[in-house]
């Protein structure tokens, strides 16, 4: 037994550094697409990256063992479970889809810069730090660069909790009152926030009292998040709902939980089968999950059939045609979807509008497909989409993790070959998305290269431009 745990720790320690070395050298992972071709098959969904996380943070509420099955193998889900070790607790995973969580013995109750900065859900580590333990530390958070997601009312509710709430270094500093443990609280959010929900609804499970949350988040994630809970021994009511109630109890305990599907995912497929003109199976969803995109999707011309509760079969027989589309928080069209939408727009037969009311700078992809051909307007928030446009293979680059879907996307239809860089971005929520479509039919490979010193200013110089042309994009 020894044996085996000394031989897993070489052969992880090795992974690490053949990680390392690959990124000092300038070592790079793009996607090399050449478009043209039909999807036709079958596709398995992952579990949901956006739920797993705040999942894996739950386990910060005991000293018992947490179970999640369906994690997906993405590079979140490796960041979220470095923090967890860096802290002090244990993650096993029996199985690579499963991992056992441990926080018996959480030494430290800082989540680093080094993780936060590259993964906004990081701050979850806050609520169940703070609740269990009565301090943490977290640093402001970073990820994908597509507007401001400010963590504001995460702290405003901390402190009616009545936690005392600093910001010191670029950190945030929380204690909980004297007695260690937090007060239950009715807290309103100006704003729909998702991890703003998630983080205080964890650190009620602990407060003393009832909390009431009033303009809750109500996406499914969230639900999810609230089946763990009270596995653990939780009392919280009315999750997926605008109000969610949480009674506060003395500990949590373990508890074994499989993450939902994820639902953008899905989106991402189905809009591939729609425009490839393909067929795909899509198992392993959940409907029920996306009931603003297939009306929408329904709405433009894709043919969307429910097979049973958990599989999908879709199709494009008879072409697209131009669709207006406004996205806002659950249960209305996902932001998350729209980059992908807007590719599908681009062959569709029309002039569609696409409205982007969540985040104000999540048109940076528009850019990129304008330089494959795409004929797209952005005027503020909003995104006017001229179509059918044939699309022309290109370098282009990736600003964050859905424009970086899009950017497949296009490439899939694309004439010739499309060189896409910077898929970390892609791989923070898609697991192995190009063998998934490979599997299918595409013409897409992993390309792993070194960055030249010519290449390396190019991409430097393409990279700015991008960024320039946020928000004033014109044809």
């Amino acid at each position: 037994m020894f044996l085996c745990s000394l031989c897993l720790f070489v052969a992880k320690w090795f992974l690490c550094l053949f990680v390392a070395c690959l990124t000092l050298s300038g070592i790079v992972d793009k996607f090399r697409v050449t478009g043209g071709r039909e999807l036709h098959g079958r596709v398995a969904i992952s579990g949901a990256k956006n739920s797993a996380l705040p999942c894996m943070a739950a386990a910060l509420l005991t000293p018992e063992t947490v179970t999640l099955h369906n994690i997906p193998y993405v590079r979140d889900i490796i960041t979220q479970r470095r923090l967890l070790e860096d802290i002090g607790a244990t993650v096993l995973t029996p199985e690579l889809r499963t991992h056992k969580i441990s926080a018996a013995h959480v030494e430290l109750f800082e989540a680093p810069y080094e993780l936060v900065k590259t993964m906004r859900a990081s701050v979850l580590a806050l609520g169940p730090l703070l609740a269990r333990f009565g301090k943490a530390k977290v640093s402001l958070p970073g990820g994908c660069a597509i507007g401001t997601r400010p963590i504001d009312l995460h702290l405003a509710g901390f402190e009616t909790f009545g936690a005392e709430v600093k910001l010191e270094a670029g950190n945030v500093v929380a204690r909980a009152p004297s007695d260690g443990r937090l007060r239950a609280a009715d807290i309103h959010f100006n704003k729909v926030t998702v991890t703003g929900t998630e983080n205080l609804m964890m650190a009620a499970t602990l407060a003393r009292g009832t909390t009431t949350l009033s303009n809750a988040a109500c996406e499914p994630e969230i639900v999810d998040l609230a089946d763990l809970l009270n596995k653990m021994g939780a009392r919280v009511n009315g999750a997926g709902t605008e109000t969610i109630q949480i009674e506060g109890v003395e500990s949590l305990g373990g508890a074994e939980h499989t993450i939902i599907p994820d639902r953008i995912e899905t989106g991402t497929f189905i809009v591939a089968a729609a425009l490839t003109c393909g067929e795909l199976e899509i198992k392993d969803c959940r409907p029920d999950h996306l009931t603003a995109i297939i009306e929408q999707l329904r709405s433009v011309g894709v043919v969307i059939r429910e097979v049973n509760p958990t599989t999908l079969e879709v199709s494009c027989p008879d072409g697209l045609k131009a669709g207006h589309v406004t996205t806002a928080p659950y249960p209305k069209f996902p932001t998350d979807m729209q980059a992908q939408y807007m590719v599908l727009m681009t062959q569709a037969q029309g002039r569609s509008e696409i409205v982007e009311t969540v985040f104000e700078n999540r048109f940076m992809h528009a850019s990129e497909l304008q330089r494959m051909g795409a004929q797209i307007h952005i005027d503020g928030r909003s995104a006017i989409v001229d179509g059918p446009s044939p699309l022309n293979g290109a370098r282009v680059i990736a600003s964050d993790l859905r424009a970086s879907a899009s950017l497949v996307l296009a490439g899939l239809i694309a004439k010739d070959e499309t060189l896409i860089d910077r898929v970390y971005h892609i791989d923070r929520g898609y697991e192995k998305i190009e063998a998934k479509l490979r599997a299918v039919g595409a013409d897409i490979e992993r390309v792993i290269a070194p960055v030249t010193a010519t290449q390396s200013s190019e991409f430097n110089l393409q990279v700015a431009s991008l960024q320039e042309s946020k928000l004033k994009l014109e044809l």
